[in-house]
């Protein structure tokens, strides 16, 4: 669209909607569907960025609703990684999967099918991100959460039944398939569904659902403590069948991303959806139309810089740098330090604590995750961007973990006070993390991939977080094991060291998306402004031309008897 056509459309003498789209003797000759999409998308734009957020929760409740329900299927996943990693102290699982340890009555788990148990779900799960890349883009988000559903009931059944530990790692293996599509989708919908006002806490909610399924996996675990029968492991896998029919039930009934609905030509039905995740709000003169033509222009814009929509596309054009910036935001959370802090059991059993109080102390990290998220939620209502949260945030991490690796240097008579100064320093590292870095990431990842390519973009960011997740969890035991490297606090000092060059990194590269539209984002990624600048620079994305065709032949669908004419408020 030419820009001269742009500024006549901001001009005095500009038709109505209702006009415009009834083709009036005035507006017919003279203003087409492109036309009439530019001014839908400004007036929409418009009233989403002075939407405040009590404003958007009044407008967007059902979106609420029906985004916090599929953000729910991130718990299974917490909670079944909760349970692998802390079977190894149960007797009863060691003596079923395990071999007897020469000259002793005790039973452990072999270390290779530790480790192979420990990174199944990784590999599963590094499958499900690619293929759902192509999947969800095909049969849309609604359908690909239910079927996975659906196959995770399924393989459940292989957890409950295993004789040996090799069924047991096969069932790691296929689960984790469903919950790498869980992890894309989920954050995928919550951004698609909900205005700019809204956007960073229903993205960051997903990690409030990590938090949650952990937990639960830990209260579960320490319920079993007393069990001396197989029944210890096999209650809390059995337990995994409570979430799947329930919550593919509902999803069946949710509406589906409108955006998607767009992507895929359906206007009427991305209205409909638009509808279906609204209520009435006297206060925001909200028209379904308008946002439509929202959609329907940054797709439009979208199509001019991206030709394609493959993995291969991610590395092209200005979209390499998106997709570079989203890899590495997700790759930080475990470069900063993140596998050693989970590693405060360890100091505190040192310190002479009993089992069940060092399951005690997890189950109060885990739920300083959760109250992390609530912390995070309470920052960006004050203001403060993700940008901004993100940095500090690594730079208060870098402190303690400083401090972590000081604590090595005290003499071994105050080694006790040492490991519990260690401890209670790594809780409150947690909370920082989970305040900051832990969750911001999920809502910088959604904003700064374009819609497009967001669920590619999204999948190869997380397959890179997890690669990096198995080497920091392979080079942490090391790090700490007395019959290994021995490091103990100095790993401090290593993960502080990373943790830095995680600071350099984020101060140049990652931008500020915050109170941005994503037609916005497009063009400034566009442009090459530099991530410092983001916040300050000035665009108005309805100057830039778009592809004409497209809008042409996606209102085409709507007929001459355009949704406008009638209005497409919300009730």
């Amino acid at each position: 669209m030419p820009n001269t056509m742009a500024s006549s459309m901001a001009s005095d003498d500009k038709p109505t909607p209702s006009q415009a789209a009834a083709g009036d003797e005035k507006g017919a000759g003279h203003f087409t569907a492109a036309d009439r999409v530019i001014h839908g998308a400004r007036m929409a734009t418009e009233k989403e960025q002075n939407m405040t957020l009590l404003q958007g929760i009044k407008l967007y409740p059902k979106a609420i609703a029906w985004s916090l329900l599929i953000s729910t299927c991130i718990v299974m996943e917490g909670y079944d990684i909760c349970l692998v990693n802390n079977f190894y102290a149960f007797p009863q699982f060691n003596q079923k999967y395990g071999e007897q340890l020469p000259n002793s009555e005790k039973w452990e788990v072999p270390a290779p099918w530790q480790a192979g148990l420990s990174n199944g779900a990784m590999v599963g799960e590094l499958i499900g991100l690619l293929i759902n890349g192509w999947v969800s883009e095909r049969f849309g988000y609604r359908w690909t959460v239910i079927a996975s559903l659906m196959v995770l009931n399924g393989w459940i059944a292989l957890f409950f039944t295993a004789q040996n530990v090799q069924t047991l790692l096969a069932a790691e293996i296929l689960c984790g398939v469903p919950w790498g599509i869980f992890q894309t989708l989920t954050i995928t919908y919550a951004s698609e569904v909900c205005p700019v006002a809204m956007r960073g806490y229903l993205t960051t909610y997903v990690n409030f659902c990590w938090g949650l399924g952990q937990l639960i996996g830990i209260g579960v675990i320490m319920s079993m403590l007393d069990r001396r029968d197989e029944w210890a492991y096999r209650i809390p896998y059995a337990l995994q069948w409570m979430w799947p029919l329930p919550l593919a039930v509902g999803i069946f009934f949710a509406p589906e991303s409108p955006w998607w609905l767009v992507r895929q030509g359906k206007l009427d039905e991305a209205r409909k959806s638009l509808l279906r995740l609204t209520s009435l709000n006297r206060e925001v003169d909200f028209d379904a139309d308008e946002t439509v033509d929202m959609m329907v222009h940054t797709t439009a814009l979208e199509e001019k810089t991206t030709a394609g929509a493959s993995y291969w596309d991610c590395f092209k054009g200005h979209d390499l740098r998106r997709t570079e910036i989203v890899c590495m935001v997700w790759a930080i959370q475990n470069l900063s330090g993140n596998s050693f802090s989970n590693y405060s059991t360890y100091f505190l059993k040192q310190a002479g604590l009993g089992e069940r109080q060092a399951y005690g102390f997890a189950l109060g990290q885990y739920g300083i995750n959760m109250v992390g998220v609530f912390s995070a939620w309470f920052l960006m209502s004050r203001g403060i961007g993700r940008r901004s949260l993100y940095l500090y945030g690594l730079c208060g991490l870098f402190v303690m973990l400083m401090a972590l690796g000081f604590l090595g240097l005290v003499p071994e008579e105050q080694r006790k006070q040492g490991a519990i100064a260690t401890g209670s320093i790594m809780l409150g590292w947690a909370l920082t993390y989970q305040s900051t870095v832990g969750t911001v990431c999920y809502s910088l990842v959604s904003e700064i991939s374009t819609r497009r390519l967001q669920i590619k973009t999204v999948a190869l960011g997380r397959v890179l977080y997890i690669i990096v997740g198995i080497i920091t969890g392979v080079l942490t035991p090391y790090m700490l094991n007395p019959g290994a490297w021995d490091w103990a606090n100095y790993a401090g000092f290593f993960w502080g060291g990373s943790c830095f060059l995680c600071i350099i990194y984020t101060y140049f590269r990652v931008p500020e998306p915050t109170g941005r539209s994503f037609a916005e984002l497009d063009l400034l990624f566009q442009k090459g402004v530099s991530a410092r600048k983001f916040s300050s620079t000035k665009v108005d994305v309805f100057e830039d031309e778009i592809n004409d065709g497209l809008v042409d032949r996606l209102q085409a669908q709507r007929g001459p008897d355009d949704a406008r004419v009638t209005g497409g408020k919300a009730a």
